[in-house]
């Protein structure tokens, strides 16, 4: 009698842990969506910096706060991985995060040094805390259930940036002058602070700590085991193809997700509310996707559904080259992009799980998100470079500011579909592996 009840009180804990787990990304969906896809970006473009500059200086911050995190990526992995203080470093992360995301408000018309400093900070805490965060997955699952316990993380995150979202467009469409784009990101701020107590009231990290290293030697051997994966990484070929396509092609899709909010208000002329019901429209969409190409993945294989979802994003992108100013025709082009990008981040990480030797799962996933970080700042700084160096070319010969900044951002698009277009190119040469025909490598059993 005593042991049934002793298992049922222990799931409820789990269960809760689970829940509490899940509310952080709940949270800090609410800022990817509100700060990097919907407001802030467009704020930024159009209000602090204001034409072709705007667009040139997101993609530096963009850039500087990828190129910081990559930086840390390595020593706050490491930290993860030895130390029985994940909660805590999540904790001064999510704060730094949390605060300098509300400090936007302060934010203003010229403002462009504190806005750069403020978006950077609140980015390298969101990524930085999301290193942490995704370390607890262990603390909440079993390596029979970490796989759903993850996709329902992201599922929920997705119901997170929607209601952030809504929360935001609500007082925007009816209070008229009265509420003001700053005030979306001190909302943003209070999501992702109630959202996150959870977390750190509930999830209990299981794991001890054998041996507590010296801060340096901490430095040191993290890098060290980066520099040693990288070297048994080289002899597993699949698996480097593989992660060059990666590399390039989730290039292309964070350069899509940082510039969205700004195609759409050069291009189409999206104001702030129509910009919040394109978001939303794209998370929808992307929920769909993420399910049905999870589907496909399963009854065909991982390479086949990234693959699909590639090729109607690439076609989704070129469309914008064919159908003028129409605000209608850009949000149906959004809804097959978030519907076809979601799938490929879903459906891509399973690709590691397939040609990543059992026994060097975990440092293989490692390896590749450090890789990831580090190449992320490549992207967006292309996407702007390119896009401001053409307008300038356009204006030199003649051509109106207005129609000289949107023949730079379809250069910025050609980018994009470039990125894409050549990551799938190398995918393409990439073992095609399933449950049937698995990979099998000579010191595995």
């Amino acid at each position: 009698m005593n042991i049934p009840e002793h298992k049922t009180q222990e799931s409820k804990e789990e269960k809760r842990a689970r829940h509490a787990w899940y509310a952080y990304d709940f949270g800090n969906s609410a800022y990817a969506s509100i700060i990097l896809l919907a407001v802030f970006s467009a704020y930024f473009k159009n209000v602090v910096v204001g034409g072709a500059e705007g667009t040139r200086l997101w993609g530096i911050a963009v850039g500087a706060a990828a190129i910081i995190v990559a930086i840390l990526s390595p020593i706050l992995g490491a930290i993860a991985d030895v130390a029985r203080s994940k909660k805590l470093f999540l904790g001064i992360f999510t704060a730094i995060s949390i605060a300098f995301t509300a400090a936007l408000f302060f934010v203003g018309p010229g403002d462009v040094v504190m806005a750069m400093v403020f978006f950077i900070l609140a980015e390298v805490g969101y990524r930085g805390a999301q290193v942490f965060y995704d370390a607890l997955l262990v603390d909440v699952s079993t390596p029979e259930t970490v796989g759903n316990i993850s996709g329902k993380g992201w599922a929920i995150g997705m119901l997170g940036g929607i209601l952030a979202l809504v929360l935001v467009l609500v007082p925007m469409q009816f209070a008229g002058e009265v509420f003001k784009p700053n005030h979306a990101f001190l909302i943003t701020a209070v999501v992702f602070l109630v959202s996150s107590i959870p977390t750190f009231l509930y999830v209990k990290e299981k794991h001890e700590v054998v041996e507590q290293l010296p801060l340096g030697k901490l430095i040191k051997d993290s890098f060290q085991k980066l520099a040693n994966t990288f070297k048994e990484i080289r002899t597993y070929k699949e698996f480097l193809r593989y992660m060059f396509a990666f590399l390039i092609y989730n290039d292309g899709i964070m350069m899509l997700m940082d510039f969205a909010a700004i195609i759409g208000g050069t291009l189409f002329g999206l104001g702030t509310v129509e910009l919040l019901l394109f978001v939303i429209l794209i998370h929808i969409t992307g929920a769909v996707g993420a399910l049905l190409f999870g589907r496909i993945a399963d009854r065909y294989s991982s390479k086949i559904s990234v693959i699909y979802s590639l090729l109607i994003l690439i076609v989704s992108l070129a469309c914008l080259y064919f159908v003028g100013d129409s605000k209608i025709a850009f949000f149906i082009i959004g809804a097959f992009a978030g519907f076809s990008l979601s799938g490929a981040q879903a459906v891509s990480r399973t690709m590691v799980s397939q040609l990543a030797p059992p026994d060097k799962m975990t440092e293989f996933y490692g390896f590749l998100s450090v890789a990831g970080r580090t190449s992320t700042f490549v992207g967006p700084l292309v996407f702007s470079t390119l896009a401001y160096r053409m307008n300038n070319h356009y204006e030199n010969i003649g051509w109106a500011t207005e129609a000289a900044e949107k023949g730079g951002q379809y250069w910025g698009i050609g980018s994009i579909i470039f990125f894409l277009v050549v990551g799938l190119a190398i995918l393409l040469t990439v073992r095609e592996v399933t449950a049937s025909n698995p990979m099998v490598y000579p010191d595995s059993e």
